[in-house]
């Protein structure tokens, strides 16, 4: 399953909540009769969205069975999910974070540089948080510098601007 969402506060006493959406496609993702899964007292359980609006941008929703004030309290922090089956197809250049997490990154001369361990930022401004033997890296996840990602074999190939890797390096050392 893959989080479209976290379940931010109540809103109102009618049992809606606000959602701090966590895709590019909120209108899809959030619309009445989707159905949506959390993870509440290590149970998976399916919720229904009968309700929708949005909010400078996010959603507040009104969940099947979610009625009052109280109700919608409990649900604070909850992640909301959906089955990877239901995934939209992406454009070409686009990848889901999930897809990314576990690749491997090296450079362009074969140099590794870990695995991918978190994937920060949404659009242009992610980069990818790469765990290697040194420590954490951080790599801007832009065309220039990740020059090949091949989801099906786990590989991101790297071209990093001079001083990238070793500005990574130095940072750690300050702390």
């Amino acid at each position: 399953m893959v989080v479209v969402g976290h379940i931010a506060r109540a809103h109102g006493n009618r049992g809606q909540v606000i959602v701090h959406p966590v895709t590019d496609f909120p209108d899809e993702r959030f619309k009445p009769g989707s159905i949506l899964f959390t993870r509440r007292r290590e149970a998976i359980e399916p919720v229904t969205i009968e309700s929708v609006r949005f909010h400078r941008g996010r959603p507040i929703l009104g969940l099947a069975g979610v009625e009052t004030m109280n109700a919608a309290e409990e649900l604070a922090g909850t992640e909301l999910r959906i089955e990877t089956a239901s995934l939209q197809p992406l454009p070409a250049g686009s990848y889901y974070h999930h897809d990314l997490m576990r690749c491997v990154v090296e450079t362009a001369q074969g140099q590794r540089i870990g695995k991918v361990s978190a994937v920060e930022g949404t659009g242009e401004g992610s980069r990818l948080v790469v765990s290697g033997p040194g420590g954490e890296v951080l790599i801007p996840l832009v065309e220039g510098i990740c020059v090949s990602i091949d989801i099906a074999a786990g590989r991101i190939v790297i071209d990093p601007p001079e001083g990238l890797l070793d500005a990574n390096v130095a940072k750690r050392q300050r702390f």
